[in-house]
């Protein structure tokens, strides 16, 4: 399996899964207990086991470079195959729209569509492409730091004068 550039993760996980076909073999228990701490942990192995398989089976156990390739792998949606690509590849394929995006990009006006698909059309017309990596780290991270959920630092964001959700 190849290892994206920049990967981080588990040191225990890659080491008893070193590659795809280690990981397709995995037995689903021993899996569940390494990943246990990420929640919904069977899922998530049952999606392992089954994207190993999948690369190995189908791309001689190398990740995938493209969105459509990347999509027929067991667990894999657009925000997923995003993140590989534009973190693991730096391929600006779309944009990362997970809850902090999807909130943000409310907050901030860039649009009123509520589901990831949509939001991810709307900012992939708004921002040049070669921005999308960037963007996508760069909205997750101030959500994470600053525009959270339930309790945004209006007063410490460098955006609040022109923010339409600024609590000031």
């Amino acid at each position: 399996m190849h290892r994206c550039h920049g990967q981080q993760g588990d040191p225990a996980l890659f080491a008893k899964y070193p590659d795809a076909s280690a990981l397709a073999a995995a037995d689903p228990a021993d899996l569940e207990k390494l990943i246990h701490s990420t929640g919904f942990y069977r899922n998530k192995a049952k999606n392992l086991i089954g994207m190993a398989r999948t690369l190995r089976d189908h791309f001689k156990g190398e990740v995938p470079r493209t969105m459509d390739e990347l999509l027929t792998l067991p667990g894999v949606a657009r925000k997923t195959a995003n993140v590989v690509l534009g973190s693991g590849f730096g391929i600006a394929e779309g944009i990362v729209v997970d809850t902090h995006v999807i909130r943000l990009s409310g907050r901030l006006g860039l649009t009123r569509h509520k589901t990831p698909e949509k939001i991810e059309r709307a900012l992939v017309k708004m921002f040049p492409r070669d921005s999308w990596i960037f963007l996508s780290h760069a909205l997750i991270l101030h959500g994470r730091s600053l525009c959270s959920a339930r309790a945004p630092k209006c007063g410490d964001c460098p955006m609040n004068s022109f923010c339409p959700a600024a609590q000031i």
